[in-house]
């Protein structure tokens, strides 16, 4: 078990480096195409819409008893309050210390540069370096970042059953694969996002892979709570199915892709063409996963 959990974590942790790479880029060029990030927010759309259908509802649907998926509803439900609630709790939460309505006052007057707002940190407030501003940051991004942390966990519920990859010894599940793959691309563009206005304030290039790794960190540990969950509480894994796949569907929804949208505008065709490209991409990667 103790192995189990340790391969649960660092599949997490996977994830949550995989925001680093965002700021790679920078240490090769100035500037940094919006058409690349549209198109990766597009990929991990595709494939976590996909993985949600095709994987995380089929499990809860087979797991259901009776064939009555009552857990799996709930679940999803349950999923999707979960990020609501989140929301609303970043968006009148400020780690720089000021309230929402002082931000939008005082942001007039600050330097378009230095904001980014894709970015789940305040990366002036990072930059600072205070300990009680980092445990605040962190403690909003265990927000921000849990739902993604859950949909891996629960990904990894049937790890060293039958019928799964063999990896480092381990039956891991397909399904588990391609939801870390598809967290650790979404994760690049954001890890991008608190890279931009981090250089325009001329910190160093290792600083800005720092700041969106540390972004990331929470993820690793709810994908160790989710999978402790639905492997000691069997009889909820149709209610662990259906609140990752609520979450990751919803978090598309109202997250990922308006985030696209808002990033490829001035795009043309304000960037739909390379939202549309990367979904469909997406979605093939995830074909696989119906023949399994």
């Amino acid at each position: 078990m103790l192995q189990d959990f340790v391969f649960v974590f660092v599949a997490g942790l996977i994830t949550a480096l995989a925001t680093g790479l965002g700021a790679v880029p920078f240490f090769f060029i100035e500037e940094f195409g919006d058409r690349w990030n549209v198109a990766l927010w597009g990929i991990a759309s595709g494939i976590m819409v996909s993985a949600s259908l095709f994987g995380l509802i089929n499990e809860g649907l087979a797991y259901a008893a009776d064939g009555l998926p009552t857990l799996m509803v709930g679940g999803l439900l349950a999923g999707v309050v979960l990020v609501e609630v989140s929301d609303r709790v970043l968006d009148g939460t400020d780690v720089g210390g000021r309230s929402e309505a002082d931000a939008d006052t005082n942001d007039a007057d600050t330097d378009e540069s230095t904001q980014s707002p894709d970015a789940p940190i305040d990366v002036e407030a990072f930059a600072e370096g205070d300990p009680k501003k980092l445990v605040l940051i962190l403690g909003i991004l265990t927000v921000h970042s849990f739902p993604e942390g859950v949909a891996v966990g629960v990904s990894f519920a049937e790890l060293g059953f039958d019928g799964g990859l063999g990896i480092f010894g381990l039956s891991v599940p397909v399904l588990a694969v391609f939801m870390t793959i598809a967290i650790s691309i979404h994760n690049i563009p954001e890890g991008t996002a608190i890279a931009i206005p981090m250089r325009a304030m001329g910190l160093s290039k290792w600083r800005m892979v720092g700041a969106a790794v540390f972004s990331s960190l929470p993820q690793p540990i709810g994908a160790v709570i989710a999978f402790a969950f639905v492997r000691w509480a069997e009889a909820f894994l149709p209610f662990g199915f259906g609140f990752a796949a609520g979450a990751m569907i919803y978090l598309v929804l109202t997250e990922f892709i308006p985030e696209a949208l808002e990033t490829g505008v001035d795009l043309p065709r304000s960037g739909y063409r390379e939202l549309s490209a990367g979904i469909g991409a997406g979605v093939l990667l995830m074909v696989p996963l119906l023949f399994v």
